[in-house]
């Protein structure tokens, strides 16, 4: 199964990276995630689902501790948050002990439908927001 599950990330990264958030990224009502590089220190935005509620967004990473953002929030957890496209800065927690399938059925339909489809290690993550 732990070959199957590594098959699966890579073809699913792929594809992420060449085609989807390419394209996602451009788009004003996708929600983008940007970290800062924990190699290069650089801006890295990732494309997002996930819902706001109050002062809080919640995510659920398909990856987990394998997701490039996961690691670049371990190595600094100051996050922006582009939202209807409005940018908020807030500070990402990670939560293992959350049950991450219960938290997908809170947040939207589709994006969840997606993570639950591909995802292998699934993490939910809590940003703080503080604007």
């Amino acid at each position: 199964m732990a070959d199957l599950d590594a098959i699966k990330r890579r073809i699913v990264r792929q594809f992420q990276r060449h085609v989807a958030n390419p394209l996602s990224t451009r788009l004003s009502s996708q929600t983008l995630l940007e970290t800062t590089g924990r190699v290069s220190g650089q801006p890295r935005v990732t494309p997002i689902g996930g819902r706001r509620q109050g002062t809080e967004f919640w995510l659920v990473s398909e990856f987990g501790e394998r997701s490039n953002y996961i690691r670049n929030i371990r190595a600094n957890n100051a996050v922006r948050l582009r939202i209807h496209g409005t940018w908020h800065t807030g500070t990402a927690t990670l939560l293992p002990d959350d049950d991450a399938r219960a938290r997908l059925a809170q947040l939207p339909r589709m994006n969840s439908a997606a993570v639950r489809a591909v995802g292998t290690d699934l993490l939910t993550v809590r940003i703080d927001l503080t604007d």
